[in-house]
C-alpha cells in the first residue's frame, strides 16, 4: 500500500525527530500514529488492539527518555507496533510478519531500540532489572531503564519474581504498568481486581516528591532515613485508604493510576519521576483498542482480527464452511463432548480460552473450566493438584508457552504419573509469529521424562480418538501435540474409540523405503507417495517402479515395538519426518530404538533444523526447513535409488 502523508509522523525517522516537536503537537502525532497502525494492519494482518492502547505511552516514553541510550524493555511484544514505527521502521512496516520482512515482535537483532526479546509475557521486569544493575556496574549511571508490562502479563509468576528482586536490589528502575484489564481474553484473577481498585492522588505525589527533594538537598534525608520514611508513609496511607498497596509494601514507589491516554499529562508525570532514586512503578489505565470503536467494544476479537476495512470496521472473513476445521476447534468441541459423558473432566487454560477453543466448553460448563491467567507453570501444577484428588484435567497450553512449565511437568505431574491430559496447541511451525512461538521443542524436551505418553494425531479423527483414549482410567500423564490451523477432513466427526497406547499404523505398503511420520506431516507424505507412484514411469534413473511404505507412528513415546521390529526386519532404508526439532526428537527416538535392538538400516531424519526458524507463512517456513512436499519427494527418491 502507498504510505499516507502525515503532517507530523511522515517527518519522524527516529525518536530524536520526535523530541524536536513541541509538547502541544503530541496529541496530533498520537492521532496520526494510531491511524497509521489502523491503515497498515487492516491490509497486512497482525496484532492490533494492544498497540492502539499504548500509542500515547509509546510517544511519551520516547519523548521523555533518551532512547536508545536509555532502555525501554517491552513486555508482550504485540504492544510495540507504534514503537517500531517511531524507531525508523515506518517505511518497512508493511512487511511486518512477512517472510524476509520486519519481525513480529521487538528483537535486538532488528533494531538498537529493541532492547530485549519479547515474544512471551512477564519477562520485562527481570530483564530490565538486569540492565539497570549492568548500567550501575559499568559506570553508565545516567542511563534510565524502563520496563513496560501489562496486557495481562502481571499475572505471570516471573513478573512477581522480578518485583521481589527489584525491592531488594539497589536500582532506579521504572516499571510502567499498562493496566487495560485484558490479556487476549479479559484478564482474570485477584491481581487484576486489585489493580482496578488502586488509587493514589497526583497532588499528594507531587508534594511528596518536592518535599523529599528539598530534604535530600538539605542533607536531612539519607538512604536509611528515606527507607524508614517510606515505610511510615506507606503504613499511614494504607490506614487512611483502608487498603495495603502491594508495591509500596515492597518499597517500590507507586504512582497512579493515571489516564494512559492523556499524552501531555503522561509526559509531565514521567518527567517528574524520571530522576527519582530507587525503584518506581507508574500505574496507567488504558483501553485496549483505543481510538478504533470496533476494537474498543470487542477487544478479544480485535486482538488479531485479520484483514478488515479500516473505514467501516468490517472484518474481511473468508467463507470456510466447506473447509476442514481448525485443530483447536476439533479439540474444543470434542472436549465438551467428552465432558458431557465424564463428570470428572475439567478444563484449564493459561489466558487462552478463545485461542485454544476451550471457550466452547466454558460457555456450557463455566464451573468446570479455569482460565488461570498468563501462568503456565501454575496451570500445570494446578491441574496436577486436581488430578491427585480425583478429577481429570485437560490442560491446554500453546507448545511454545509450555516451555515455561517444564519443571512443573516433571515435578508435579510425571513423578506421580497423574492423570492430566496436556494438549499442546500450536506445535510445530506456526507462521508469522516466528521463532518465539514455533512449537519446535516439545517432543525433544519431553521425550526423556519418565511416565509420559507423547502423541501427535495425523488428522482430526485421530485427535478425537487420542483425546478419548487419554481420559480413560489408568492412562497417566498424556501429551497430545497438534498444529495451528486447519486439518484435512471436512467431515471431521467420527466415533470416539480407544487407540492402544504405543501403537502406530501402516498406511501404505512398500518394499524399498519405509517412511515413518508423526503428526499431520503424514498427510503431506501420503500426497507425495501418490505423486511418485503416478509419475513413476517417467522418473529417470529407476529400473523399477519405486515401492514406498508409509507408517503413521502416532506416538513418540512409547514407540510401537512390534511395528518397528517389522520395519527393521524388512527395510534397509528408513526416512523419518516430524514437524519438530530434529535433534533429539521423534527421528532420534527411532534411530536409538534401531541401534538398541541390533538393526542397522540407513536412516535419514527430516525435521526442524538446529536453528531458530524465522517468521513467514507456514509454507515458506517449511520450504526453508526442507520440509515442503518437493523436499520430501526428493528425499524419498534419493533413498529409492
Amino acid at each position: 500500500m502507498d504510505k499516507k502523508n502525515y503532517g507530523l509522523l511522515s517527518n519522524i525517522d527516529s525518536p530524536a525527530d520526535l523530541r524536536k516537536l513541541s509538547i502541544d503537537q503530541l496529541p496530533e502525532l498520537c492521532r496520526e500514529l494510531r491511524q497509521d497502525i489502523i491503515d497498515e494492519v487492516s491490509v497486512n494482518p497482525g496484532h492490533f488492539a494492544s498497540s492502539l492502547g499504548v500509542v500515547e505511552l509509546t510517544v511519551a516514553l520516547h519523548y521523555v527518555f533518551n532512547t536508545p541510550e536509555d532502555r525501554i524493555v517491552w513486555d508482550v511484544g504485540h504492544q510495540a507496533y507504534g514503537h517500531k514505527i517511531l524507531t525508523g521502521r515506518r517505511e518497512t512496516f508493511n512487511t511486518n510478519r512477512q517472510f524476509g520482512g520486519i519481525r513480529p515482535f521487538p528483537s535486538p537483532e532488528e533494531s538498537e531500540y529493541d532492547t530485549f526479546t519479547c515474544g512471551h509475557a512477564s519477562n520485562s521486569i527481570s530483564a530490565a532489572l538486569g540492565m539497570a544493575v549492568a548500567a550501575r556496574k559499568t559506570g553508565k549511571t545516567n542511563r534510565h531503564v524502563v520496563a513496560v508490562i501489562g496486557d495481562g502479563a502481571m499475572s505471570g509468576g516471573l513478573a512477581f519474581e522480578g518485583l521481589n528482586n527489584v525491592s531488594s536490589t539497589p536500582n532506579d528502575l521504572l516499571v510502567v504498568l499498562n493496566d487495560n484489564d485484558m490479556s487476549i481474553d479479559r484478564a482474570v484473577g485477584g491481581m487484576e481486581k486489585y489493580l482496578i481498585n488502586l488509587d493514589t492522588n497526583d497532588t499528594y505525589n507531587r508534594i511528596r516528591f518536592k518535599l523529599s527533594s528539598w530534604m535530600r538537598q538539605k542533607g536531612y534525608l539519607n538512604d536509611a532515613r528515606r527507607n524508614g520514611l517510606i515505610r511510615f508513609n506507606n503504613a499511614l496511607k494504607s490506614a487512611i485508604a483502608h487498603q495495603q498497596n502491594l508495591f509500596e509494601g515492597m518499597n517500590i514507589r507507586y504512582f497512579g493510576p493515571f489516564n494512559g491516554h492523556d499524552v501531555i499529562n503522561l509526559i509531565n508525570v514521567l518527567r517528574r519521576i524520571k530522576d527519582m532514586k530507587g525503584p518506581k512503578l507508574l500505574h496507567l489505565h488504558t483501553v485496549k483498542g483505543k481510538g478504533y470503536k470496533p476494537a474498543e467494544e470487542h477487544a478479544t476479537i480485535w486482538h488479531a482480527p485479520g484483514k478488515f476495512d479500516a473505514a467501516t470496521g468490517e472484518r474481511i472473513v473468508v467463507d470456510t464452511s466447506n473447509q476442514p476445521p481448525k485443530f483447536q476447534d476439533v479439540f474444543g468441541n470434542t472436549l465438551l463432548e467428552l465432558a458431557r459423558k465424564n463428570p470428572r473432566i475439567v478444563g484449564v487454560t493459561p489466558a487462552m480460552p478463545s485461542g485454544c477453543s476451550m471457550c466452547i466448553m466454558m460457555k456450557e460448563m463455566p464451573d468446570r473450566c479455569f482460565d488461570v491467567g498468563i501462568a503456565e507453570g501454575h496451570a500445570v501444577t494446578f491441574s496436577g493438584g486436581m488430578a491427585k484428588d480425583g478429577l481429570q484435567p485437560f490442560c491446554n497450553i500453546y507448545s511454545a508457552f509450555a516451555q515455561r512449565a517444564y519443571d512443573n511437568i516433571i515435578h508435579d505431574l510425571a513423578i506421580l504419573n497423574l492423570p492430566v491430559v496436556l494438549c499442546l496447541d500450536r506445535s510445530g511451525l506456526v507462521g508469522q509469529d516466528g521463532p518465539t512461538h514455533h512449537g519446535a521443542f516439545d517432543m525433544a524436551a519431553l521425550r526423556p521424562i519418565p511416565n509420559l505418553t507423547i502423541s501427535s494425531p495425523m488428522d482430526e479423527w485421530e485427535l478425537r480418538k487420542l483425546m478419548y483414549t487419554a481420559q480413560l482410567p489408568g492412562k497417566g500423564t498424556f501429551v497430545i501435540r497438534y498444529p495451528r490451523g486447519r486439518g484435512v477432513k471436512v467431515d471431521w466427526k467420527c466415533d470416539l474409540e480407544e487407540i492402544e497406547v504405543g501403537t502406530g499404523r501402516r498406511l501404505h505398503e512398500g518394499k524399498d523405503v519405509a517412511v515413518l511420520t508423526i503428526g499431520p506431516i503424514g498427510n503431506n507424505v501420503e500426497d507425495v507417495i501418490h505423486e511418485i507412484e503416478k509419475d513413476a514411469q517417467t522418473l529417470p534413473l529407476f529400473k523399477h517402479k519405486p515401492s514406498i511404505a508409509h507408517y503413521d507412528m502416532r506416538f513418540a513415546k512409547p514407540l510401537d515395538d512390534k511395528l518397528l521390529r517389522e520395519i527393521g526386519n524388512k527395510f534397509k532404508k528408513i526416512l523419518t519426518l516430524e514437524d519438530g526439532a530434529k535433534e533429539g526428537g521423534f527421528g532420534s527416538a527411532v534411530l536409538e530404538w534401531m541401534e538398541d535392538h541390533g538393526f542397522r538400516p540407513q536412516i535419514v531424519r527430516m525435521g526442524l533444523p538446529d536453528e531458530f526458524v524465522p517468521h513467514g507463512s507456514v509454507e515458506e517456513e517449511r520450504k526453508l526447513c526442507h520440509l515442503d512436499p518437493d523436499s520430501i519427494k526428493q528425499a524419498i527418491l534419493e533413498l529409492c535409488k
